[in-house]
C-alpha cells in the first residue's frame, strides 16, 4: 500500500521519492472499459455518491462494504476538489471480484511515466480514513496532477478502529 507519510515497503514511492515504474492503473490490466466514468466539481460531489451507489449495488458488494466505497471514493473527490483545483474525474472497474476505484485531479493519463510524488506529507483524515476502508491504495503525482487508485476486494469489509 502507497500511504502519503512515506514510502512504500518496496521503496517505490514516497513523499520524497520517485516512482520507478509505471502506472499500475486497472485499465491495463487487460484493457476493459471502466464500469463508471464521471468527471466531478465541487458542485456535483452528491451526484457522484449517487451513482457510485447505483454502479456498486448491482456487483452485488455487501452493503456495509458499498457505503465503504462510497465514503472513501468521496473523500478522494473532495481532496481532488480541494486540492486539485476545483474538479476530477472517477474511473470504476470491476476485475475479478475486485473493485478498482481511480480518482485524478489532473490530466495525468493512465501508464504515465511516473513522476515525483507531491502528496502531502502531513497526514490527513481523509486519506487515513481511505487507506482504512481500502484493501489496497496506490498514488501517483506529477507536474499535471495526482491520481490515486483503490481496490476493494469483494466481501471484505474493513472497519475503521
Amino acid at each position: 500500500m502507497l500511504m502519503a507519510d512515506g514510502p512504500s515497503p518496496d521503496g517505490s514511492a514516497g513523499c520524497d521519492g520517485r516512482f520507478d515504474r509505471e502506472w499500475p492503473g486497472p485499465a491495463r490490466a487487460d484493457g476493459a472499459p471502466p464500469v463508471l466514468d464521471l468527471g466531478f466539481d465541487s458542485g456535483t460531489l452528491l451526484i457522484v455518491r449517487a451513482q457510485l451507489r447505483s454502479c456498486v449495488r448491482p456487483l452485488r458488494f455487501p452493503e456495509d462494504q458499498l457505503e465503504d466505497v462510497v465514503l472513501a471514493v468521496h473523500e478522494l473527490a473532495a481532496n481532488a476538489v480541494y486540492h486539485g483545483g476545483g474538479a476530477g474525474r472517477l474511473r470504476i472497474w470491476n476485475l475479478a471480484g475486485a473493485l478498482y476505484c481511480q480518482v485524478d485531479d489532473g490530466d495525468m493519463p493512465t501508464g504515465s511515466p511516473a513522476a515525483m510524488n507531491s502528496l502531502p506529507c502531513e497526514r490527513g483524515h481523509g486519506l487515513w480514513v481511505v487507506q482504512q476502508l481500502a484493501d489496497e491504495m496506490q498514488a501517483l503525482s506529477g507536474p499535471s496532477g495526482t491520481s490515486i487508485l483503490i481496490r476493494f476486494d469483494r466481501g471484505a469489509a474493513r472497519h475503521i478502529g
